[in-house]
């Protein structure tokens, strides 16, 4: 089946690259979209609090 899939490419005027490139669409787009569920928390209880004032910094 590949290979009448090649003639018809090849025939209709498909260049490998651009097969390559559909590949690498559909792969991109093809993953699982981002889950927002986590942003749902705000960022200031998400993050560590060392993260904001590392130890051994003086703010003052």
């Amino acid at each position: 089946m590949e290979t009448v899939q090649k003639w018809f490419e090849h025939l209709a005027g498909i260049s490998p690259g651009e097969r390559e490139r559909i590949a690498l669409v559909v792969r991109v787009f093809s993953e699982a979209p981002f889950d927002a569920a986590s942003l749902q928390t705000p960022a200031c209880w998400r993050r560590k609090f060392n993260s904001i004032c590392p130890p051994g910094r003086n703010i003052a």
